[in-house]
């Protein structure tokens, strides 16, 4: 096989007629930007600020987090006067660099702190039971005596009885790191009824209960069970808290609480100018990633009543009690549904109001939430993701997608390796993914304000990716954010072109039984694995089909034209139902309607076959009988594998095989999944755009079927700013075309189709035209910055990794060096020549003859060279980065203090890097370091 081409053309190379679109604040990747201790001052807001901009960022987004050890005096209290002064000077200055900006509504996550009073903090609900026989008396008090609970972010024993009450006013809360405190103590009574074994009405005894619990009551004839309910504080703190931030979570439940949360905002804001702000983040709900769950509200009750119309206290037995019934799982999704209810209402959409009043918007990461995340993610306008699972994706895109959102962002590369491990090529292959999921607002995890003068490595987060100007491979870091701009400029500007609607299964969950009331949604993790929704979901993304989730709320806003559904403004061809149990009858009814409407319904395996919950069950029940009355199903003619109703001017369908289902209608796979390379279509005014990645490590070449046909179409490659004409052809009989592509592993390339006709010159395919040609000699080596001292410079025969020479300076060096050597013009004829750098740890900058040709990230390391920049006689340096990790290395051996940090400081990802419960690297071997090649020269020709 003749040799592939990446890099096709040096960077910043346009063909005239097929342009680029233009790069703007919100196409480049911004960066979560943690202000430790908020101990910042305009100086270093200035110097960051600038470093941020000249590396490419499009914005940053101020999330306050622990403070620093040994920079107390310069801790800032969140909101106060002087942290809002620093705030609005940080508006200023992004606005006169061009960088965009956010502020969590919070210091660390989640919303909380010490404005939060106990009775807007987030809550859990005990619960003691009692049997009696007729004639008995209760012989204990009804009391529930809560022990105490301290547990802290950095491990460290703290007896709950020297902490003070109220929490603010304890002094050294940075210190204590507190994530839960609960103080020990009896809790209050909520309520306490008597249940007859037999069956019958609840009895009320809360008002028979004395001051010191005695109960005043004895049991009539039978059997009965009394349920005793006592709230208590939940205890969890907000995580990571900056100074002034301390405090408890908020009650994300309770609308009052919501509200007095926001107003202390409010109030911090008054007379200053926070006008340029373009959004507020929530960083999760994460609330019960602590002991024991927040599973209650002083609403509950109450709200529960005017919601699913009965008296949630007359069914405590059926939802406490752990043998599963009927009655029970009714009950228990009818208390799930009323909390899923509450979150959206009173947190979400309240907190989008709030902001909106502002003229601004709101970015929110759903997942993790006691609710329905794609509800959760459609109220708000920006969701955003994170991980590495495309479906983890998908709910925050598909939710955007349905509802009609420009962006979805994604907080981006927090944990890919080890501390200090990551590459930058680790990280563009981890976007990637991301963008195949539907992301197109990249947000990297993150960056940490550091002054100017902190010894090296500055101020670090505790999350592996070290985004930091002290990062040798920041240096690079502009080529990585220039290629996700490029990206961007694309997927922000277009519209998702997807097939299938996939009914989200939350309803089966909320009715299934677990080891706790309240479920947490995060992707398929916990909740879906092993079910057909997964099965489907994988199986889709597999096999090449395009789909979004969709919920019970969002599908009563579908529309149908032309026999096909629109929500949000999008166009999609069927819904899927993923063999999924319960539905309800208001849903399967609007199913009903968009068939009738014209629209094929999709059935994986059967049809559900119930509503879910208790309340007006029997009216509901009937009144999905009816409905299911309608349909009558007989194979169909052409497939006998499915079944098959007419409904109207649609119809209903169903089978054991998707594929065939999925035969039935005019939804669209995509062959090239086949191959190896991975897509995400969507649309825009010029016509279909594709995002292909070869994820594999394998080269790909050859012709890729795409399924649109069109009357021309451009490649673009994000990490060169190459573009031209596509060879392509089209099979008019299927409405197909064939797209010729060459993509090196794990590289990318932009697709666009158009609708017309398209001048310019043909994309640069290009091929090996004779054999490699090694460049040899002796290399001039220059150790350029870096620490912790700067090797000498040398001469060596071969190129080597720097880590291998003799000498410790070489081995604990992070930092930047020069390969330099000349070489004369090859003897062949060739127009272009491929450079190869062989082996390179980690990211590289190529200069000929004094100009800089790329900026290579990884993981592939070339670039085309035309012959017209050859010279008789050539010079050729390339200045490398590593990582940072000998430097980190060498200061543990030495025992230097870099990890200062309050709070977490730095925890090792892997066991086998922790030392007194912190990150070490003391026991790491030297890192490759530096070029080894072999470095080579390849003729190159065009393909004609």
């Amino acid at each position: 096989m003749k040799l592939l081409i990446t890099f096709l053309l040096l960077p910043l190379t346009c063909i005239a007629q097929v342009k680029w679109p233009p790069v703007t604040q919100e196409n480049k990747p911004w960066t979560r930007w943690w202000w430790q201790g908020s101990a910042v001052t305009k100086a270093g807001l200035d110097y960051n600020l600038q470093q941020y901009a000249e590396a490419g960022l499009g914005g940053v987004e101020i999330t306050p987090i622990y403070g620093v050890k040994g920079y107390e005096d310069s801790f800032i209290t969140f909101l106060s006067p002087r942290w809002m002064n620093l705030f609005d000077y940080t508006l200023q200055q992004a606005k006169s660099l061009g960088l965009g900006v956010d502020l969590a509504n919070a210091t660390g996550w989640p919303f909380g702190g010490p404005w939060v009073s106990d009775s807007d903090a987030s809550k859990t609900m005990y619960y003691k039971t009692y049997l009696l026989q007729a004639g008995q008396q209760l012989n204990e008090p009804v009391l529930y005596y809560q022990h105490s609970l301290v547990r802290t972010a950095n491990n460290r024993q703290v007896n709950a009885d020297t902490v003070l009450q109220p929490l603010y006013t304890n002094k050294n809360l940075q210190q204590l790191a507190l994530d839960q405190i609960q103080f020990a103590g009896n809790l209050p009574l909520q309520f306490l009824a008597a249940y007859p074994a037999a069956g019958g009405t609840m009895l009320d005894l809360t008002n028979k209960v004395d001051a010191k619990g005695i109960l005043h009551w004895t049991a009539p004839q039978g059997s009965w069970r009394l349920y005793a309910l006592f709230p208590g504080l939940h205890g969890k703190m907000v995580e990571r808290a900056a100074p002034g931030g301390e405090g408890y979570a908020i009650d994300h439940f309770s609308a009052p609480a919501v509200n007095n949360y926001l107003h202390h905002f409010d109030r911090a804001f008054k007379g200053n100018n926070v006008s340029y702000l373009r959004a507020f983040f929530n960083d999760s709900y994460e609330v019960d990633d602590a002991r024991g769950q927040a599973n209650w509200t002083p609403q509950l009750f109450e709200e529960f009543k005017k919601r699913k119309g009965y008296d949630l206290k007359e069914y405590l037995p059926a939802l406490l009690n752990e043998t599963v019934t009927d009655t029970g799982s009714r009950v228990l999704y009818d208390y799930r549904s009323v909390i899923d209810d509450m979150l959206l209402e009173n947190f979400t959409k309240q907190w989008k109001q709030w902001a909106f009043r502002k003229n601004m918007m709101v970015r929110n990461q759903s997942h993790g939430s006691p609710a329905n995340t794609l509800d959760l993610y459609s109220a708000v306008d920006i969701p955003e993701t994170e991980g590495t699972d495309i479906l983890r994706f998908k709910f925050a895109t598909s939710a955007a997608n349905v509802t009609g959102k420009k962006l979805v962002s994604s907080e981006s590369a927090t944990w890919l390796n080890e501390h200090f491990l990551s590459s930058l090529g680790d990280v563009k292959q981890a976007l990637d993914k991301y963008f195949l999921g539907g992301v197109n607002h990249i947000f990297y995890h993150g960056t940490a304000y550091s002054p100017p003068g902190a010894p090296w490595p500055g101020w670090l987060f505790y999350a592996a990716v070290h985004f930091q100007p002290t990062n040798p491979q920041w240096q690079h870091f502009h080529a990585l954010n220039a290629y996700v701009a490029r990206v961007q400029s694309f997927l922000q500007s277009a519209h998702p072109d997807n097939d299938i609607l996939l009914y989200y299964p939350i309803v089966d969950r909320y009715t299934q039984k677990g080891n706790a009331l309240l479920q947490h949604f995060d992707g398929m993790e916990n909740n879906f694995e092993g079910t057909d929704f997964e099965y489907l979901s994988k199986m889709l993304l597999q096999k090449g089909y395009t789909f979004d989730f969709f919920s019970d709320r969002q599908l009563q806003l579908f529309t149908v034209t032309k026999n096909h559904i629109i929500t949000g403004g999008n166009t999609y061809n069927t819904i899927l139902l993923p063999a999924n149990k319960y539905i309800p009858a208001k849903s399967f009814e609007k199913l009903l309607q968009l068939a009738a409407e014209g629209v094929s319904i999709l059935f994986y395996k059967q049809l559900p076959a119930n509503v879910p919950g208790l309340y007006n069950l029997n009216e509901r029940r009937k009144r999905f009988k009816n409905l299911f009355s309608q349909l009558h199903f007989s194979q169909d003619k052409a497939l006998k594998s499915v079944q098959k109703t007419i409904v109207g001017k649609g119809a209903f369908y169903y089978s054991d095989n998707f594929e065939d289902l999925l035969s039935i209608t005019t939804v669209r796979k995509e062959s090239m999944v086949d191959s190896g390379l991975q897509f995400y279509r969507k649309k825009n005014g010029m016509g279909s755009l594709y995002f292909i990645a070869n994820t594999s490590d394998k080269q790909y070449e050859g012709w890729a079927t795409i399924n649109t046909i069109a009357a021309d179409f451009a490649l673009f490659s994000p990490m060169t700013a190459t573009a031209g004409k596509a060879r392509w052809k089209t099979h008019p009989a299927s409405q197909k075309s064939d797209v010729f592509l060459q993509l090196q592993p794990h590289e990318s390339v932009i697709l666009q189709a158009y609708n017309s006709k398209q001048p310019g010159e043909i994309y640069p395919y290009r091929q090996a035209a004779g054999t490699p040609i090694a460049i040899t000699g002796k290399w001039a080596l220059k150790f350029i910055s870096g620490g912790p001292a700067l090797p000498h410079d040398t001469t060596i025969d071969a190129l080597d990794y720097w880590t291998n020479f003799a000498g410790d300076d070489v081995k604990n060096f992070s930092g930047t060096a020069q390969y330099g050597i000349t070489f004369p013009m090859p003897a062949s004829n060739a127009g272009s020549w491929l450079l190869n750098l062989g082996a390179v740890h980690e990211t590289a900058e190529v200069f000929l003859n004094g100009r800089s040709i790329a900026t290579l990230t990884g993981p592939i390391y070339r670039v085309v060279i035309e012959r017209k920049d050859l010279l008789a006689g050539n010079r050729l340096d390339i200045v490398v980065a590593n990582l940072m990790a000998n430097r980190i290395s060498y200061m543990d051996r030495l025992g230097l203090p870099w990890k200062i940090f309050y709070n977490i400081n730095m925890p090792a990802r892997k066991k086998e890097n922790r030392k007194n419960d912190l990150f070490d690297a003391s026991e790491w071997k030297p890192m490759p370091s530096g070029l080894a090649g072999p470095l080579t020269l390849t003729p190159l020709e065009e393909i004609k």
